[in-house]
């Protein structure tokens, strides 16, 4: 099975492009979800206080700027083994997003209501990611 195969599956799940062939990473579902994740995770983080500017902010803003950067970068190498390589950071980086958000709801930077949306982000992107990183695998 080709790389494209796999995105071709990938796409048939939904993507906003509509049916067809992967021609870039811009075009997985998976990457578009985790581009949403980062910019959610950039508007919750502007409610945290300013001396976690350096801190809590700076730490989660990376890890979910990491997840979509990997998921591209993966997306891009020659090899199936590259690629899931760069998808096991990729969700590597998620699980630490959401233990940074399980973080700021506890310290009460965040109210529970408010990380929901993200949480359920992450929860969709780490199916996909498994999903992907198993059919890479086969």
């Amino acid at each position: 099975m080709e790389r494209n195969s796999i995105g071709q599956r990938q796409q048939a799940t939904g993507n906003r492009g509509g049916l067809g062939e992967i021609k870039s990473h811009r075009d997985l579902i998976v990457w578009q979800r985790a581009m949403d994740l980062t910019v959610l995770v950039y508007k919750l983080s502007a409610k945290f206080p300013s001396n976690e500017t350096y801190r809590l902010i700076s730490q989660m803003t990376r890890s979910a700027t990491s997840v979509p950067s990997n998921i591209a970068e993966g997306h891009a190498r020659p090899t199936r083994r590259d690629y899931s390589h760069f998808l096991a950071i990729a969700k590597g980086s998620l699980m630490e997003t959401e233990t940074l958000m399980m973080l700021a709801v506890r310290l009460e930077y965040l109210q529970q209501s408010e990380a929901q949306s993200a949480m359920g982000l992450i929860t969709q992107i780490s199916k996909m990611l498994t999903t992907l990183h198993t059919k890479l695998s086969s």
